[in-house]
């Protein structure tokens, strides 16, 4: 069986200078994924034209949107890139300029010139989950994310924040803790008989 190597992260992108480059239906889905989740990201669209869509969910988060085609320099200061123009000769350049400076970057549809993928996410309060399928099936991504949020449930926020102060009145050093929140919270995942 193969294994799924990729290393999961949880971005602060609202600390992250993003840059999307293509104003298209891709760019539009990739910008609306992005903000779904972090509504306060930094993000700068680079493209000749946008979609009507684009610019309105840009102007409601603070998105800067530049209308001219791809030029290098717009990789200056920025941390993560997304490619998905229309044009696979611009996003491929886009790939070898990012490897160059070393800046994470994502190229729509084309995993061998990716850094990183952006997977299935299911936000429930302070719970997010993540899902990869290491880039071989957005679809099956998409039906995982739909059966977690119905699994998971609604007020999970309550229990995540009633063990968060239950930690902080924990006495004792780190393993001390971690043993003490283990022993409280095994009720949680034990079969019912």
């Amino acid at each position: 069986m193969e294994r799924n190597e990729l290393y999961p992260i949880f971005l602060k992108v609202n600390n992250l200078q993003v840059l999307i480059v293509g104003g298209g239906n891709v760019g539009l889905e990739k910008l609306s994924f992005l903000l779904k989740s972090s509504p306060n990201a930094q993000v700068q669209m680079v493209a000749p034209d946008f979609l009507k869509d684009t610019l309105a969910l840009a102007s409601k988060h603070h998105v800067e949107i530049t209308r001219e085609p791809y030029n290098v320099s717009f990789l200056e200061g920025k941390h993560m890139v997304i490619a998905c123009t229309d044009r696979p000769e611009v996003n491929e350049q886009v790939y070898h300029d990012c490897r160059a400076r070393q800046i994470l970057v994502n190229v729509a549809d084309n995993p061998p010139f990716c850094d990183f993928y952006m997977g299935g996410i299911v936000t429930k309060g302070n719970v997010k989950v993540a899902i990869s399928t290491n880039g071989k099936s957005p679809t099956t991504a998409k039906r995982l994310r739909q059966f977690f949020e119905d699994v998971i449930p609604d007020n999970i926020d309550e229990l995540v924040n009633n063990l968060n102060a239950y930690r902080k009145t924990l006495k004792g050093n780190f393993e001390e803790k971690v043993e003490t929140l283990n022993e409280f919270t095994k009720g949680l995942i034990q079969k019912k008989e």
